[in-house]
């Protein structure tokens, strides 16, 4: 029986060259890894990290020595909060990783993540299969067309079904998922995977905690199932690839190469989601993941010229990759460093960002000068002299960029597609201890929201009270800690509030006059304004079809910023509006009385005016909900939600358990926890996240307008 064994780690050790190119572009991969919270990204991470040299020693999640994992509130809490960014080698190739956080509030670090990444690696439980975050992180990265190969991981858990996982991929993903892999035996049985395209049997030596992986035959046990398994993996890619076709109609058995190649080809295309599994906790089925990555997904040459705009003509601009071309670079995150001040994550898609150079930035219309570049590695970080095409790093000392902004040259401007990120859904008030600490705490306040696009700091008009919205209690938690640990500010904060939000139902037209006398002088405005409904989920969108005859140029700045101010404090309960089509469709000026504070102030009152005519109504935040309860207590946990709003969707059996699917207003979900574990004993745990806003009942809506 063959025995071979290959020692996998890679011997380029932790040191990654800081000048000059470390690979050619082709040789490049750019991947995150996404996933449910508690998946094991990053303990896959850890792994992928230390089999290619750049770790010597592994660090465990739970141990909060995770490598990726290197804020106090994410060793303390054992869970990913930011994202973090490192590099490494493997099979020869610069492998650029972003470990991206599982838990729902802190989507946005997996939002803006997937817009500047070539490809991603999604986890899937094997017992838990497909949860909510993994289908949120599966329509973000559909959102931005990410290729994408599967690691069903933790394979010895007790009821752990790897062909389970495969098809509630393809059904409520409508994921093209194909099976790369056999696991060989299951839960603690769980001993190596077959390679179904090389048909050999991986199993990886425990002494050497899985660095040497060993290729043997496959046992006569499952062999008949290996050729089934293979079988069906040859007829779904030649469907996927012609080239796969051609070959398998002349012999079914395609060379490896060829059916290699073939899978590369559907899975950039998005016609294949390769799917692998293992172990990461105890070492088993890391090593083909990282050749999956080589094999299968992108370099930057192989993804689409980058599309984008021109700022003032606002024609399509497109960008290649390549060193030499136009330079193209977005700024995906901006973190706060007490040590190195304020620092702008980059994906440079074309050209080079070199140390000194000026960049121009479209949106602030400046020009800034690059002082210092690192390359990433979790918290630590070394300079280089120029990040190149398809590589992601640091700008040091930019002031004024911010998330989603372009840097190109000034003659050469593109203006790249911005970052969504979704609206907060919870929110909370917030005071400085003593007088002393108001500055430091606006600092912070300001740091903070600059870094977190989620999170907003806001000021009750009425009360004059400072709220903090994010996109969810544990959120808002961990700003509260940041705030007391890295900027050293007390505050007072109150309980969690759900973050409403208001919308009209109906069109209504205006004219309104504002003339009156404000210190003596004359102050005279007048604009005629049209609203309407927009499609849940669109935002908001102003227009001003007015000729300059009518409002000259000089007043449109003030127009468009008072109706800005009138949307963002409502007309019910001054929460923002959203989703409302506003239209200037008439003004009126005097020569010598009209100003800009007349107009700005004509905006703010006359919109509030015809916002009242269009059916204001109040909208809340609805959650999408999964919760796992053993079979006994079944019936109790509906009856709850049911007491709760609760919109049942489904319930599904996977014994001993039962999975129960519902969407649910957040506000009815603040104490679940101890409601659910008191129902169940302790043995049911539950998921969520936000999907939408939607209309409160009329009889809630009083009471809440009421307080």
């Amino acid at each position: 029986m063959e025995n071979r064994k290959q020692d996998t780690r890679s011997d380029s050790g932790p040191a990654i060259e800081a000048k000059g190119r470390m690979r050619p572009l082709a040789d490049v991969r750019n991947f995150g890894i996404m996933a449910h919270i508690d998946a094991g990204k990053t303990t896959l991470t850890e792994r992928i990290l230390f089999y290619a040299g750049r770790l010597h020693k592994m660090g465990e999640v739970h141990d909060g020595t995770a490598k990726m994992d290197w804020m106090a509130q994410e060793q303390e809490r054992g869970i990913t909060i930011t994202s973090a960014a490192t590099t490494c080698r493997w099979q020869n190739c610069q492998v650029n990783i972003i470990d991206t956080p599982g838990h729902v509030d802190f989507t946005a670090e997996v939002e803006r993540s997937l817009r500047v990444l070539d490809g991603a690696i999604a986890v899937f439980c094997a017992v838990g299969g497909v949860q909510p975050q993994s289908e949120t992180v599966w329509r973000q990265a559909d959102r931005y067309g990410v290729p994408r190969i599967a690691f069903v991981n933790k394979m010895d858990r007790v009821g752990a079904d790897f062909d389970w996982v495969v098809e509630e991929m393809k059904r409520r993903l409508h994921a093209p998922a194909l099976a790369l892999q056999l696991p060989y035996g299951r839960e603690d049985q769980f001993k190596g995977v077959v390679d179904l395209i090389e048909m050999k049997l991986l199993a990886f030596d425990e002494t050497s905690l899985g660095a040497v992986v060993k290729h043997l035959p496959i046992p006569q046990e499952i062999a008949a199932l290996a050729e089934e398994k293979r079988a069906r993996l040859m007829e779904t890619a030649a469907e996927a690839d012609e080239q796969v076709l051609a070959a398998y109609l002349e012999n079914p058995e395609v060379p490896a190469k060829l059916l290699k190649e073939g899978i590369r080809r559907a899975t950039i295309a998005r016609r294949l989601v390769p799917v692998l599994c293992g172990t990461a906790l105890h070492n088993k089925g890391i090593q083909p993941v990282l050749d999956a990555v080589v094999d299968y997904l992108p370099s930057p040459l192989d993804i689409p010229a980058v599309r984008g705009f021109h700022p003032k003509t606002e024609e399509s601009v497109f960008r290649k990759t390549g060193d030499f071309e136009q330079l193209t670079a977005l700024a995906f995150k901006v973190m706060h460093s007490q040590y190195m001040g304020k620092m702008i994550f980059v994906r440079v898609y074309g050209g080079m960002l070199k140390k000194g150079q000026n960049v121009y930035n479209p949106r602030t219309k400046k020009r800034e000068k690059i002082t210092r570049l690192l390359r990433m590695h979790a918290e630590e970080h070394e300079d280089v002299e120029t990040l190149y095409s398809g590589e992601i790093g640091v700008i040091v000392g930019m002031k004024d960029a911010a998330t989603g902004d372009s840097l190109c040259s000034e003659m050469k401007p593109v203006v790249l597609e911005r970052i969504r990120f979704p609206e907060p859904v919870v929110s909370m008030a917030i005071e400085p201890r003593t007088k002393a600490d108001r500055d430091s705490l606006a600092s912070a306040l300001k740091a903070l929201a600059d870094e977190d696009p989620t999170f907003r700091v806001t000021v009750n008009q009425d009360t004059g009270q400072t709220l903090i919205s994010g996109m969810g209690e544990l959120h808002l938690e961990i700003i509260r800690d940041r705030i007391l640990r890295e900027y050293k500010v007390q505050a007072n904060a109150g309980q969690p509030l759900v973050a409403y939000r208001e919308t009209i139902v109906a069109g209504a037209e205006t004219n309104h006059v504002f003339d009156r006398e404000i210190g003596g002088k004359r102050q005279f405005a007048e604009l005629t304004l049209k609203v309407a409904p927009r499609a849940r989920g669109t935002g908001n969108e102003i227009s001003i079809k007015v000729g300059v005859d009518r409002l000259p140029a000089l007043y449109r700045g003030a127009v468009e910023a008072g109706l800005n101010d009138a949307l963002v404090t409502g007309v019910l309960g001054h929460f923002p509006m959203i989703d409302a089509g506003v239209e200037v469709t008439g003004a009126g000026f005097d020569m010598h009385d009209s100003t800009e504070v007349a107009f700005r102030t004509a905006a703010v009152l006359g919109l509030r005016e015809v916002l009242k005519r269009a059916g204001p109504v109040l909208l809340e935040p609805i959650m999408a909900l999964e919760i796992i309860t053993p079979d006994e207590y079944i019936g109790d946990a509906l009856g709850d939600l049911n007491a709760r709003r609760a919109k049942i969707l489904g319930v599904t059996s996977k014994p001993p358990a039962q999975i129960v699917r519902a969407d649910i207003p957040l506000v009815e979900l603040f104490g679940y926890t101890s409601m659910l574990r008191s129902l169940t004993r302790g043995r049911g745990s539950y998921t969520m996240e936000p999907i939408m806003f939607a209309t409160v009942p009329e009889q809630i809506q009083n009471q809440i307008l009421s307080r």
